[in-house]
């Protein structure tokens, strides 16, 4: 804590103030003084302290924040993300985002819907276990929720995963909009309040004392019959009551005004948190959560890189930076408790595991959200940063600076490999240096200039990987306009086993998937397929995703809609060669895939089953 001593400008006081380090520090000034020798005193003199009031994260209480101004940070990646087309995560990839999103120190972890299949209530009772008992900075430990419909199995199953974490929540809802009541429930408004309300006192019976609530729709609801749902709620115990724009209907002076009213009109809501949800349909789920906040909601829903059913939810990044740019400004003072130098490595995380790419000119994490092209905005960025930039890069765990000095290239060591990675943000030891290394050692002989992003893209391809149950080795193909495309392909399975193939296609890529299959003889479908340049120039690395569906089917519940849907699993890969990127992303693709079925083989499940 570092002391600055200066005179008050017009009383001539010495002033005594102390700025933390700390940024959820704030001072206050006490009371003023005048030195004794100031021929303004009368032989006495007072002394200006400042107090540091700690804007740390208050105190866990699921009913209750002690700070008015602090505000939860619910993330939904591991569930509402995960339901996105292709977006389906191992287990040990969902632990690993979990991980780090206890890094980022996100306050509730949504670690999935139990219910949906076995591997889901699997997935989160590990991250319940494992990061649900985590101590991370200052005593933190993140709170583990499980989703969960108005059913009595559902609550089972979402209680049995998050039961083993210290601080366990069961999320449970039901729709309260007209056209969901009508077509989907098929059930009277009575008929759902009292569902509602046994449910939830059903989950607080057998042990959790944090419950959510969530009117499903309350963006297309009738407010009368919100505040006496959720009046009926909080008496059976919920702790924690969402409001869900669950189709992104609503717009932000609207979401706003449905949150103060809620607040203003729901009985026994002083004893509960407030929470939002809003989706992406019309582009407005960061502003109408802002929205919600600035109205009385202290818990935010979102996902990292907003990822979500249909157009996705509010995202992490941009809610929290917006709160942590404008929040003494404009928000009321508002703040969080997010660790946001952690903001970047979780965005491709997600990135990675979900083969969902962001955007060039998404906000905060997009490939161009902290670049200048045009001469007038260089101009003032040379001449001063903020001109343009009202966020710092180093803010979110980007820093492109080489203040070392290191210029990567075919002669560098491990040692300047690591160096430069932790510059970029990137922690890794052991084995994954290794394997990054001999990567990077690779396209080193054959391109003269490493880039940041060349570096960013092999360390998605290499650590981000799902658990191999293959493993490519070599590619080699001929094609031309002359004949037919070839290719033969060594793939080592778990064991160590080599398995070569060869097989003609249409093309280089169709020739190397279909080498592929003859080896691990599983029929796929190949729903998509993508590529790109990592960096300009025609040695660029290529970034290739596929998104694949089994033929004999892998299924889960949809936990909106409880319909049966059938899982897809994506991959990802890079190279320099397009072949072998595409390669890569195809055998990461059918990892995953397989992965996945080892997992129902273990927990005794046919394929193609669902826990509904």
């Amino acid at each position: 804590m570092a002391s600055i001593t200066t005179n008050h400008p017009i009383s001539g006081n010495t002033l005594i103030s102390f700025r933390p380090k700390n940024p959820f520090l704030q001072t206050q000034t006490l009371f003023n003084f005048k030195p004794s020798n100031s021929k303004h005193s009368n032989s006495s003199f007072s002394i200006p302290i400042v107090r540091c009031s700690i804007r740390r994260r208050p105190e866990y209480t699921p009913n209750h924040i002690p700070d008015p101004n602090y505000v939860r940070i619910f993330d939904t990646t591991l569930r509402d993300g995960e339901q996105s087309p292709g977006a389906t995560m191992t287990t040990e990839e969902k632990l690993d985002v979990a991980r780090q999103l206890a890094k980022l120190g996100v306050d509730i972890i949504e670690a999935g819907f139990p219910a949906s299949s076995e591997a889901d209530l699997e997935a989160v009772k590990l991250i319940a276990k494992e990061v649900g008992n985590g101590v991370y900075e200052e005593g933190y430990v993140p709170v583990i929720c499980g989703l969960a419909r108005c059913n009595k199995r559902d609550i089972d199953k979402a209680w049995e995963a998050v039961k083993y974490a210290k601080k366990p929540r069961i999320h449970t809802f039901i729709a309260t909009s007209e056209i969901h009541m009508n077509y989907k429930l098929k059930m009277s408004r009575d008929e759902v309040v009292e569902k509602a309300r046994s449910m939830v006192a059903y989950a607080r019976s057998i042990g959790c004392e944090d419950v959510e609530f969530s009117p499903e729709d309350a963006g297309r609801s009738d407010p009368e019959f919100l505040y006496h749902i959720l009046g009926e709620v909080i008496k059976a115990g919920a702790t924690t009551l969402n409001i869900p724009d669950t189709v992104g209907y609503t717009v932000p002076e609207e979401f706003g005004q449905l949150i103060a009213k809620i607040k203003a009109n729901t009985p026994g809501v002083e004893d509960v948190i407030i929470s939002t949800h809003c989706q992406n349909d019309l582009g407005l789920s960061t502003a109408n959560t802002l929205a919600g906040a600035c109205a009385g909601a202290r818990q935010l829903e979102v996902t990292i890189n907003g990822i979500g059913e249909r157009a996705g939810n509010a995202s992490l990044e941009e809610v929290v930076m917006a709160l942590k740019c404008r929040g003494e400004q404009v928000l009321g003072g508002l703040y969080t408790g997010i660790n946001t130098q952690h903001i970047l490595m979780s965005s491709k995380m997600v990135e990675e595991y979900s083969g969902l790419h962001v955007q060039p000119h998404k906000a905060i994490v997009g490939a161009n959200a902290f670049a200048h092209e045009s001469g007038i905005h260089q101009d003032g960025m040379l001449k001063h940063k903020d001109t343009y930039e009202i966020i710092s890069p180093e803010d979110i765990g980007l820093n492109r600076a080489n203040e070392s000095g290191i210029v990567l290239g075919k002669l560098s060591g491990r040692h300047a490999l690591h160096a430069k990675m932790l510059e970029l943000g990137y922690e890794i030891e052991g084995r994954e240096l290794d394997d990054l290394f001999w990567r990077f050692k690779s396209v080193a002989e054959k391109k003269k200039k490493i880039t940041d992003d060349d570096l960013i893209a092999l360390m998605s391809d290499e650590i981000f990987q799902p658990q191999f149950v293959w493993q490519l080795q070599n590619v080699q193909v001929t094609c031309g306009s002359l004949g037919l495309s070839t290719a033969t392909v060594k793939l080592i399975d778990a064991d160590g086993q080599e398995h070569i193939s060869c097989s003609v296609g249409t093309g280089p890529v169709d020739a190397a998937y279909k080498a592929v299959d003859l080896i691990v003889k599983v029929p796929v479908t190949l729903l998509e397929y993508s590529m790109n340049a990592v960096t300009q120039g025609i040695d660029a690395i290529a970034s290739t995703r596929v998104l694949i569906r089994g033929e004999n089917g892998h299924t889960s519940t949809h936990a909106l809609t409880g319909e049966t849907v059938h899982r897809t699993f994506s991959g990802t890969g890079a190279d320099m060669d397009i072949v072998m990127s595409s390669v890569r992303a195809y055998v990461g693709a059918l990892n995953k895939m397989m992965s996945f079925r080892k997992l129902l083989a273990k927990n005794n499940k046919p394929e193609g089953s669902a826990v509904i």
